[in-house]
């Protein structure tokens, strides 16, 4: 753990000064789970300032202090899911919507070398999304949990409030899911060092 289990006790105990050690304690880590579950950077900040906001008026009711980050992890999923639920129901704007003056601008931009690699990287991140984009939103939050925060299985019991055995299966099944979707898109995969 980050902290020590008696900065938990005392922020949920209502003192401001450990919260706000918890929060810039746990900030960067939030922000990358966030970026990483809902892909988009300009709503990151957004949505974690949901996760502090849910923590500030829910800490009171963590019973044990030694539970406080699967369920700061629970917490950043759950805002996250409700990002993504809302984000459903808005149009989002398209690569065709943009003006041709507007596309000649960026691709003006991507010029260099470092711009190349740069856009083959987004390209990796791109096919991951939408590779994870073609499973359901609860395959896709436990997949990065374990697999990009390195969560344990432990951790994970508590984050989904289920036993080792019914997480190991969900898991399987998830990556399942995931391969077949990699087959499905078959030759649209990236290639070259960044796609291993």
């Amino acid at each position: 753990m980050l902290v020590e289990f008696e900065t938990v006790e005392r922020a949920r105990d209502g003192d401001p000064a450990a919260f706000t050690i918890l929060v810039n304690t746990y900030r960067r880590r939030i922000l990358g789970t966030i970026s990483r579950l809902i892909g988009r950077p300009d709503d990151v900040e957004d949505v974690a300032q949901e996760v502090f906001l849910r923590l500030y008026d829910s800490l009171g009711q963590l019973r044990h202090p030694q539970i406080f980050e699967p369920w700061l992890y629970r917490l950043t999923m759950n805002a996250s899911l409700d990002y993504l639920r809302k984000r459903k129901r808005r149009p989002e704007s398209r690569m065709s919507d943009l003006s041709e003056q507007q596309v000649m601008i960026a691709d003006a931009r991507m010029g260099t070398a470092h711009d190349r690699e740069l856009q083959e990287k987004k390209r990796v991140r791109e096919f991951m999304g939408e590779l994870l984009g073609r499973v359901s939103e609860e395959d896709r939050i436990l997949l990065t949990l374990k697999e990009v925060e390195g969560l344990s299985l432990k951790e994970l019991e508590s984050v989904y409030d289920v036993n080792e055995n019914a997480l190991k299966v969900r898991l399987f099944r998830a990556r399942q899911r995931v391969l077949k979707a990699f087959a499905a898109l078959g030759d649209s995969a990236p290639r070259g060092k960044e796609a291993v």
